[in-house]
């Protein structure tokens, strides 16, 4: 297994490249049966889900549109507990299919979030692709269900594949969890 430091921290791969690639290509797959036809949009959490959502929409064989809201809620190597939103919404999303592309649940509280913007906005049906889930830390499963998840994971804290630890990490390949 790789280690990795990022400032005084070391971290062990927890999830390889490849299994991450062919995973994406499987969620696209169920995408692609379940919402073709429909007049869908994506919605891309930045910073940390713009590597997923670029595999994952390269390989949407319908149209479809992808946008992207920024928001954060990440403080260190921990949930700050707030969320700020950073940089608006510009899609028009009234009536149409919206999949909600997160790189991580952990809380749920970004995703509330996202999800009660999108209620007010009016969209048909919202979808949720999240890459990595952490179903003990999660605190909406009565209320927002995940509809396509890459990989179940323990409450760990995660760098990769576009998560960040202080802005570092994201350009790692695969998903590295964090050992000390």
């Amino acid at each position: 297994m790789r280690e990795t430091r990022i400032h005084e921290k070391t971290f062990r791969e927890m999830i390889t490249e490849e299994v991450i690639a062919e995973r994406i290509k499987q969620l696209a797959l169920q995408i692609n049966n379940d919402l073709s036809g429909k007049d869908v949009v994506f919605i891309g959490i930045l910073n940390g889900a713009f590597l997923f959502a670029a595999d994952l929409f390269r390989q949407i064989d319908f149209p479809a549109r992808i946008s992207f809201v920024k928001l954060a809620s990440y403080k260190g190597t921990s949930s700050s507990g707030t969320i700020k939103e950073l940089i608006g919404w510009n899609e028009d999303i009234n009536n149409k299919t919206v999949v909600v592309i997160e790189d991580i649940v952990d809380t749920g509280n970004t995703l509330e979030r996202i999800v009660d913007e999108l209620v007010i906005r009016k969209a048909a049906e919202i979808k949720i692709a999240a890459l990595l889930y952490k179903p003990d830390a999660y605190k909406y499963k009565e209320t927002i269900s995940l509809d396509y998840i890459g990989f179940e994971i323990p409450n760990d804290f995660v760098v990769g594949f576009g998560l960040d630890y202080d802005g570092l990490g994201r350009n790692l390949p695969s998903v590295y969890t964090l050992i000390q």
